[in-house]
């Protein structure tokens, strides 16, 4: 399927409503929980839930999507809770960030296979400033047999897979966390995340 094709499928789920309910990915928010506010940029942001709750936690915010509709619905959002985002309509497997922008760049939720996942998460690390973050949080692989809800078995992912993908790309960066987040301690089922969080250490060329 081409891109405009998948663009075009996620612009009518945006049209049918908002599934990304009504607060921020808690596994988001655990991760984030913390860190010196500066500016963020959120990629695959959806319909804006997640760009919004930065903004409002002081983030300078800038959320990228390809879905006209979901940006929409983002604006609304952010009009509704009084904060701004700059939103960027851009499709990821032909943009990448701007290298050492952001002291914050997150990516919820973005599952595509691996051949199509490895050079967007590439480039959302070298988008990460000297001594800022990278959050990739996704359904991990146990969420296929002891979760609920979630994408394509084939399209899950581990913290630790997704952090060796980034070492080999760019050495330098830091594994701060790399771990599974249960939402529902068992025995209760619910959505399992991974949570991964590299740190892009300061450089004697870059002192901060």
């Amino acid at each position: 399927m081409v891109a405009d094709e998948r663009r075009i499928q996620w612009d009518t789920r945006h049209q049918a409503g908002d599934f990304e309910g009504e607060g921020p990915n808690p596994t988001l928010v655990l991760g984030a929980s913390g860190l010196s506010r500066g500016t963020a940029l959120e990629l695959a942001a959806g319909s804006g839930t997640n760009a919004v709750w930065l903004a409002a936690q002081g983030w300078r915010t800038t959320a990228v999507d390809w879905s006209p509709v979901g940006l929409a619905n983002g604006r609304a959002k952010a009009d509704a809770a009084g904060v701004s985002v700059e939103w960027l309509e851009r499709n990821l497997f032909d943009w990448t960030p701007p290298a050492r922008s952001f002291d914050l760049v997150a990516i919820v939720y973005l599952h595509v296979p691996p051949d199509e996942r490895r050079p967007i998460y590439a480039g959302a690390a070298a988008a990460v400033a000297p001594g800022g973050r990278l959050l990739v949080i996704g359904h991990d692989r146990l969420n296929a047999t002891e979760g609920e809800g979630g994408p394509d078995p084939q399209r899950l992912f581990t913290a630790d897979e997704i952090a060796a993908d980034l070492l080999v790309a760019d050495p330098s960066l830091e594994v701060e966390r790399a771990e599974v987040v249960r939402r529902v301690p068992p025995p209760g089922r619910g959505p399992i995340d991974s949570l991964l969080i590299v740190r892009r250490p300061v450089s004697k060329e870059n002192p901060q």
